[in-house]
């Protein structure tokens, strides 16, 4: 059973709401615009991450984190991407890999809108945690939080860090 904190669209913000919760996960999945390595460097010396690069993110950070991230968590197939849309409106670049392979859970950030909903059709669970970063036009700043137990994905939570102002 891993406890997964689910983060996206940082743009270079890490503060203490973030790591509260950071410090209660097993594993921190950003899913893109990270804007610094600082950030991941602060989350990783918390718990193990999982990162993929977004369309903010400078060469340094795309060496350091892949376009998309496909792997497994505890036996969930998990696809993480930045810009990937999401069910049944799949981005043109993500939309043949998840057509043809699709993953349990399909997770990704950009948009700064919290979304997670069933692509009832392929099976797939979306998720994006909207953003928790300071630049962006959200008004509230989130994460998301669940557990993956096996094959099982549930007890989800959405966090809510306030006003992003």
């Amino acid at each position: 059973m891993k406890k997964i904190l689910l983060l996206s669209d940082t743009h270079s913000h890490i503060d203490d709401a973030i790591l509260k919760y950071a410090r209660q996960a097993d594993e921190i999945w950003h899913a893109g615009d990270i804007g610094s390595l600082e950030v991941t460097d602060v989350l990783s010396a918390i718990k193990p991450v999982r990162a993929v690069y977004g369309n903010i993110d400078d060469h340094v950070i795309q060496k350091e984190f892949p376009l998309d991230n496909r792997f497994t968590c505890e036996k969930v197939d998990v696809y993480m991407t930045h810009i990937g849309g999401y069910p049944p409106k799949y981005n043109p670049r993500t939309r043949k890999t998840i057509q043809e392979n699709p993953p349990k859970l399909f997770v990704c950030g950009h948009s700064h809108i919290l979304k997670v909903m069933w692509d009832k059709k392929l099976g797939v669970l979306h998720m994006n945690p909207g953003a928790c970063g300071k630049h962006g036009f959200h008004q509230v700043r989130t994460m998301l939080r669940f557990v993956i137990d096996r094959e099982d994905i549930k007890d989800l939570e959405v966090v809510e860090l306030g006003k992003r102002g």
